[in-house]
Order: C-alpha cells, then structure tokens, then sequence
C-alpha cells in the first residue's frame, strides 16, 4: 500500500543523462551497462548522486524507447561520451513512498553497488 500522496512544489535540479533510443527488445540489456556508465562517469568528474536514478520517456513508447536516463547531480557535470549535464526543472508534484521490504531493497541496492564498482551486475528480474 502506498503513502498518502503529498503535493509539493520541487526546486531545480541539475542532472547527468544519456539520451537513449532503444528498441522494446533490447532495454534489458541496455539499462544495466548505461547505468554503470552514467555512474562511473560522474564519479570520474569527483561528483556523487543526489538522489535517485530516474528515466524520462520523451515520447509515448512504441516499438522503441526513447528517454534520457539522469541522476540528479550536486555540481554541473562536463560532458564525457554520452554523459551530458542537464537540468530537472521545478514543478508542482504528487509525491509518495513505495514500501520494499528490506530484503529486497537491499538486493537492489547490492546490484546498484556493483554497477558503481564497474562490475558490471547482470540485469535480473524487475527494475534496478
């Protein structure tokens, strides 16, 4: 069961992206290794997260996916291969928690762990 939503107004937000275009067939083995790639570089440039990784879907998908995958950042990223800065603009927003068990949230966050170490963690069964 979710929270209760709560309306609130969210501040600009610089982000790191990758543009990505990518057919329906082949997100599951795209997401892991651009994921790696957009954390390793931010690291390179000395900067960390500032939240969570997200996906914004440009267009409605059809037989492709067409979105930017960002993490907001604290400091402006350099543009390094497909890494670019961008910017999350402020918004009125309906915000609430999706409860995890810890288990799970912990496995998730074991396979984000060694994507960050460059490892290059497989894609498994539900969402990063």
């Amino acid at each position: 069961m979710l929270d209760t939503p709560q309306i609130t107004l969210t501040t600009t937000q610089a982000t790191a992206i990758i543009h990505l275009v990518v057919p329906r067939e082949e997100i599951q083995n795209v997401m892991g290794p651009s994921i790696g790639e957009l954390m390793a570089t931010i690291a390179a440039q000395g900067t960390a997260p500032a939240g969570p990784i997200f996906t914004h879907h440009l267009r409605r998908p059809t037989d492709t996916f067409d979105f930017e995958l960002s993490v907001p950042v604290n400091a402006q990223v350099v543009p390094a291969g497909r890494v670019k800065p961008g910017e999350w603009p402020a918004m009125k927003v309906a915000r609430t928690v999706l409860p995890r068990t810890l288990r799970r949230t912990r496995r998730r966050l074991g396979r984000v762990d060694r994507l960050d170490r460059g490892e290059g963690a497989q894609a498994g069964p539900g969402p990063i």
